[in-house]
C-alpha cells in the first residue's frame, strides 16, 4: 500500500423495497474487496446475506475523521448506510473536504438496489396495515362502511379528468387506489363465523393479472388483433366463456346512474344482437331512457354528455351571479 494514497470510502446503499440480499454485481465486488465493511445497525437486513457470501461486517459508526484515518495508506473501506440514512456521516465528511486541511480519499456512492416500477406500492401497503393497525378510526372501518368512499372518489376522478387537471388527476388516482388497498386489507383479516376465505392485495393483484392475460390473447397469446373492434371481440367471448351468464343484463349494476344504466342496458342489447325494443309509456323517464338508448346507438356517453352540459349549467349560473 502507498502510506500516501488516502484510499476510498464507499457508501453502499440499498433500497428496502428489494429482498435483502439482491445486490448489483458492483456493490458484490466493493464488498469482496474492501479492507474494511462498517455497518451501524447490529440488525441491518442485508448482514446475514453478506455473512453467507462471506463478506466479515464490522459494527461500527464511526465519524468523519476516523473514517478518513481508516482509510489512509490506500485502504478502502466500505460504509453500509442504515433504513436512517448516512445523513450525519456525510455532513461530516464534507465538512472536513470543504476546510481544505484534510486530504480526502475518493469518496463513492454506490447504490446496491435500484427500486423497480411499482416499488412504492409495497410502501402504501406497509403504511396501510400499520394504520389499520393502530388508528381508532380506520381500524374500525368495514366493506359497507366504505362503500359510499368509494363512490365518490370515483366520481372527483371523473371530475378531475373532465377538468384536465394533472395534478388533481394524480390525487385522486391515490385516493381510488387507497380505497382498492384499505379493502383489501380489510380482507385480511376475514369475517369471524362467516366462514369467508380471507385474501389479501396480493390475491387482488394476481387475479387481475390472470384476467388480464387471458382476456389479451393477441398479446400473451396466439391470437391476431389488428384493430380496436377484433381487441373488444376477443374481450367480449372471452368473457362470456368466463362468466357463462344467463342474461345479457347479468352483471350490470343497477345502482350507478340511471342514463349510464340504461346505456350500459342498451349496449348489452346490441352486443348481443337481440331485437328489443325499449319500452315506453307516460312520464319523463321513458322519454330519458329514449335518449340514452339513442345515444348508445350513436356512440355517445349520455352521462358524459349530460354531466358535459350541467357543467356548462354551473358556469351560466355563476356568471349570473357575477361569480364567472
Amino acid at each position: 500500500m502507498n502510506a500516501e494514497d488516502p484510499g476510498r470510502i464507499v457508501l453502499l446503499t440499498a433500497s428496502h423495497r428489494v429482498a435483502p440480499g439482491l445486490l448489483s454485481w458492483p456493490a458484490w465486488q466493493a464488498l469482496h474487496a474492501a479492507d474494511r465493511v462498517l455497518c451501524a445497525e447490529r440488525e441491518h437486513p442485508q448482514l446475514p446475506y453478506l455473512r453467507e457470501a462471506g463478506v466479515a461486517v464490522e459494527h461500527a459508526d464511526p465519524a468523519a475523521q476516523e473514517l478518513v484515518d481508516a482509510c489512509a495508506g490506500g485502504r478502502s473501506v466500505v460504509v453500509l448506510a442504515g433504513g436512517e440514512g448516512s445523513g450525519p456521516l456525510t455532513d461530516g465528511l464534507a465538512r472536513l473536504a470543504g476546510s481544505g486541511r484534510v486530504r480526502m480519499p475518493d469518496l463513492e456512492l454506490l447504490p446496491g438496489s435500484y427500486d423497480l416500477p411499482g416499488a412504492r406500492f409495497l410502501d402504501l401497503v406497509q403504511i396501510m396495515d400499520r394504520i389499520r393497525t393502530e388508528c381508532p378510526w380506520t381500524s374500525r372501518k368495514t366493506h359497507e362502511g366504505l362503500a359510499k368512499y368509494a363512490i365518490e372518489e370515483a366520481y372527483e376522478l371523473v371530475e378531475a379528468i373532465e377538468d384536465g387537471d394533472r395534478d388533481e388527476l394524480r390525487e385522486e388516482l391515490g385516493d381510488v387506489l387507497l380505497q382498492v388497498v384499505f379493502h383489501a386489507r380489510i380482507a385480511e383479516e376475514g369475517r369471524p363465523g362467516d366462514g369467508a376465505e380471507p385474501f389479501s392485495v396480493d390475491d387482488v393483484a394476481a387475479t387481475l393479472v390472470e384476467k388480464l392475460i387471458h382476456r389479451h390473447p393477441h398479446v400473451f397469446g396466439d391470437e391476431a388483433a389488428e384493430t380496436p373492434e377484433d381487441v373488444r371481440a376477443h374481450w367480449l367471448r372471452t368473457k362470456a366463456v368466463e362468466k357463462q351468464r344467463a342474461s345479457v343484463t347479468d352483471g350490470v349494476p343497477l345502482g350507478q346512474p340511471g342514463l349510464a344504466l340504461a346505456a350500459k342496458l342498451a349496449a348489452r342489447v346490441r352486443t348481443a344482437g337481440l331485437d328489443v325494443t325499449p319500452p315506453t309509456g307516460d312520464g319523463i323517464g321513458y322519454e330519458l331512457l329514449a335518449l340514452a338508448v339513442r345515444a348508445e346507438r350513436d356512440g355517445i356517453d349520455p352521462e358524459a354528455a349530460l354531466r358535459a352540459a350541467a357543467r356548462a349549467y354551473r358556469d351560466a349560473i355563476r356568471a349570473a351571479e357575477g361569480n364567472g
